[in-house]
């Protein structure tokens, strides 16, 4: 058991001393190169503009039963549905739109970035970059990780907006509470720290899987079966990463008042 548990400990410090690496390649070709302008455009349609629709039909839906479990719990306690446009909006702006943002765009997006750059691994398209002179950091991680940073709090700010939309389309037509109000529950306690909160979360979480799921592209061995274990690896471990890093995030700027 020992043995296992070693083996384990062992290949996850390679994994993070190889992602570290990858990370540093990063930082000492950004200054030094031209940047992929044609590919960063290109990957932030495809991580992006490709990603919209399930984010906002995720985001649409949670906030409704948000709403949803909210009145009714409320009612139930007070006799009315009150605050559900705070409970909503501040669930969804300080937490669960960041988060779910970043899970969807995880599955979608992440799973196909490391697709396409493990199958380059595999097929020895990576050793041909170098061979032409081109730098696979460079070509294929810096355009993907510019996307990410771009596309993800753009889509995190939607996600918030067709969110507290659904929640009121419940609040409004299924518990009774005027439209006006909603809203107001939302202006009167909702401040530009609370948004912060969940902006700054964002850029965090698209960092964190721009360099997993490059990393396990590039370092994909053995075939079409290590591309889809790689794959698998990919979104597994950005989505546990997201949920353990929004904890320690959520207390770190509690602490400093966002």
């Amino acid at each position: 058991m020992f043995t296992y548990i070693g083996k384990k400990v062992d290949n996850l410090l390679a994994q993070l001393g190889g992602a570290a690496a990858m990370v540093r390649s990063v930082l000492f070709w950004l200054g030094r190169s031209r940047f992929e302008f044609d590919q960063a455009v290109r990957q932030s349609v495809s991580i992006g503009v490709d990603s919209f629709g399930v984010t906002a039909l995720t985001s649409l839906f949670t906030g409704m039963v948000l709403a949803l479990q909210a009145g009714n719990t409320i009612g139930n306690i007070f006799g009315e549905p009150i605050f559900v446009g705070t409970i909503v909006s501040f669930s969804l702006i300080r937490e669960l739109g960041p988060v779910l943002t970043g899970v969807v765009v995880s599955g979608r997006a992440g799973a196909a970035v490391t697709a396409q750059i493990g199958t380059m691994a595999v097929t020895d398209q990576l050793d041909a970059l170098y061979t032409l002179g081109t730098n696979p950091i460079r070509y294929l991680v810096i355009p993907r990780l510019f996307a990410f940073l771009l596309t993800m709090p753009v889509l995190t700010v939607f996600s918030n907006v067709f969110g507290v939309l659904g929640g009121y389309l419940v609040a409004v037509y299924a518990l009774g509470v005027p439209g006006e109000v909603y809203f107001s529950d939302i202006t009167t306690f909702m401040a530009v720290p609370d948004f912060m909160h969940g902006f700054i979360k964002s850029f965090i979480f698209a960092f964190m899987i721009a360099t997993v799921c490059c990393y396990k592209g590039i370092s994909t061995r053995g075939g079409a079966e290590g591309v889809g274990k790689s794959t698998t690896g990919a979104v597994v471990t950005t989505i546990v990463l997201i949920l353990v890093l929004d904890y320690f995030l959520t207390a770190i700027l509690t602490a400093f008042g966002i």
